[in-house]
């Protein structure tokens, strides 16, 4: 008796995002659950971006620092050295805007934008600094600074989606749209913004990530029911590309920080930070992200063998 594979049939198929303006990077288009190959087609592996800061970065630890602190005193600099590490997206963020930090002005911003984007033909994601008024102030301004390249800009949330929205549009930019760890939120964020005509097709929904061990498990089964959702149940406001950013969690973390001396039986400070971000990482694939914005260039390179090992 011959045996047949049982098959799920799906009602959506996930959008394919198209962003940047000479060299462009594509991920989405699936038309089934992460990585059933069996049951759908794929045309876009997972794509990572490298992120980079506006300013020298205040929150990144003494792993991120070997690598990256003889560039990072110029963003521009950092993008070309991401470049170099084989990087196929850039993800900017305005961390100097954030009233906490130095609370730099839209208009700053808006130049180092402008200097990225004349400098390198990458893909960019740009991202303000997660202070939601401050955000609606800044990202506009940068929306329009980088009008026809085609980028992506996030991220919009419930207090401030209706400046951000508008902007995007007004740009040709596509949107991260974030809510917090809910898929009824996220899918009312979304109702929102496609009220103001923003085309879905070019919604990303953020449902907030973690780190492993942190809330992690809650994260990913939001993440799974908005596929779930979107894909089987026919959900067509949750049937849209998601985004993990893993980097701007993992990098918070005891396991990333914590040296040899202090903590001696958790091993290598090096290996341990590396693989935590990396297994971050590939689990939240496994949930159904298609872009991941990462920070060390290990451990994006052992997110994109297992990509590449999947896919094969």
């Amino acid at each position: 008796m011959k045996f047949s594979i049982p098959k799920e049939t799906y009602t959506g198929k996930i959008p394919e995002i198209v962003f940047g303006k000479e060299k462009k990077a594509y991920f989405g288009g699936e038309s089934a659950l992460p990585f059933h190959f069996f049951e759908g087609e794929f045309p876009h592996k997972p794509l990572i971006a490298f992120e980079i800061q506006d300013d020298i970065p205040e929150d990144y630890p003494e792993e991120l620092a070997k690598v990256y602190s003889s560039v990072w005193d110029s963003p521009v600099k950092w993008a070309k050295f991401c470049e170099t590490l084989g990087a196929e997206a850039i993800a900017l963020r305005l961390m100097s805007t954030h009233p906490d930090s130095k609370d730099s002005k839209p208009e700053e911003a808006a130049d180092k934008v402008k200097k990225i984007l004349s400098e390198i033909d990458l893909p960019l994601i740009i991202l303000g600094s997660n202070h939601s008024e401050k955000d609606a102030e800044v990202l506009p301004v940068v929306s329009d600074a980088s009008r026809g390249y085609n980028c992506i800009i996030g991220k919009a949330q419930e207090g401030n989606y209706k400046t951000i929205t508008a902007s995007a549009m007004a740009g040709g930019h596509s949107l991260i749209a974030m809510s917090e760890l809910d898929v009824n939120l996220a899918k009312q964020l979304n109702i929102l913004i496609t009220q103001m005509d923003f085309p879905r097709e070019k919604i990303i929904i953020d449902p907030m990530c973690s780190a492993l061990g942190y809330g992690f498990e809650y994260t990913y089964s939001v993440m799974e029911r908005i596929r779930i959702a979107g894909q089987i149940q026919g959900d067509n406001m949750l049937c849209v590309p998601m985004v993990a950013d893993v980097g701007f969690y993992v990098w918070k973390t005891k396991e990333s920080q914590a040296s040899e001396s202090d903590i001696p039986e958790w091993g290598s400070l090096h290996e341990r930070a590396v693989m935590w971000e990396a297994v971050t990482a590939c689990s939240f694939l496994l949930s159904g992200a298609e872009l991941l914005i990462m920070r060390h260039p290990e451990a994006i390179n052992t997110v994109k063998r297992f990509i590449g090992d999947l896919f094969s």
